[in-house]
């Protein structure tokens, strides 16, 4: 399916996945930042998230989403910045098409198999009790809690509850769309595969799992030690998004030209 999407500028492609309790608006204030900079930024809505609707029944592969939208935009060749399901999103794409991909950005990732911490058992198991209680309100609440910061300001808090809830809605309301068999595979073996080079980060205020995640997936791709973004949770972007622009431009100005 081709993803909606929004951008901004002329130069490298750098395209921007979203968080899975988000949609593409959270990168509304990256994308003229990024444009000023010279790069043509791309946000993409993932399946069952914002506009990308998914019809019931249909199973999912956003990795081939991303790539075939990519392919419509006229996008060959692009740099990928990744929130949490936009970071694991972003490695799929990469070792389904490594010859695509310039480099990647990975904040706030956590594989599947890692055992969750206390702290994210607790942030499932409350926004799920709340959903079971038709509490979407608290369910709201609950996630945008969980996934920014004590320091957020009211408009990143409000922006979050937007967003949480319009996908909240959604998998009320059609559950959650079946996958694709995920070309990562099991363990790390696809991912040392890639030669692509990559920078890690996680929000200084992000759950102890995603700090361990960021570790290991650094590890694999010897991305060196991932780079923590001061004053921001889980949604890191969208909490310091001219911290963001400043790490991701300085990424994209060191890699090798075309």
């Amino acid at each position: 399916m081709l993803l909606p999407s929004d951008e901004s500028g002329r130069g490298r492609a750098v395209v921007l996945l979203h968080a899975r309790p988000t949609d593409r608006t959270m990168w509304d204030a990256h994308l003229p930042l990024l444009a000023d900079a010279g790069v043509r930024a791309i946000a993409l809505d993932l399946p069952g998230h914002g506009d990308a609707l998914v019809p019931d029944g249909r199973e999912v592969a956003p990795w081939t989403d991303v790539l075939d939208t990519l392919d419509h935009l006229g996008a060959d060749r692009f740099v990928l910045a990744g929130n949490s399901l936009g970071a694991l999103v972003a490695l799929q794409v990469a070792v389904t098409a490594p010859e695509r991909v310039e480099g990647l950005v990975l904040v706030g990732y956590r594989p599947h198999d890692l055992p969750a911490s206390p702290r994210l058992r607790a942030a499932w198991d409350d926004e799920r009790t709340a959903l079971d209680a038709g509490d979407l309100d608290a369910a709201v609440t609950t996630g945008v809690e969980a996934w920014t910061s004590a320091g957020a300001t009211g408009d990143v808090r409000a922006h979050a509850a937007r967003m949480l809830r319009s996908r909240l809605t959604e998998q009320l309301a059609h559950g959650e769309p079946s996958l694709a068999p995920d070309p990562l595979g099991e363990g790390a073996a696809a991912l040392r595969t890639l030669t692509v080079p990559a920078l890690v980060g996680v929000g200084e205020h992000d759950m102890p799992d995603f700090f361990e995640g960021g570790e290991g997936i650094a590890r694999d791709l010897d991305a060196g030690e991932p780079v923590v973004i001061p004053a921001a949770g889980h949604l890191a972007p969208l909490e310091q998004p001219t911290a963001f622009c400043a790490l991701l431009l300085d990424f994209v100005r060191r890699l090798p030209e075309r």
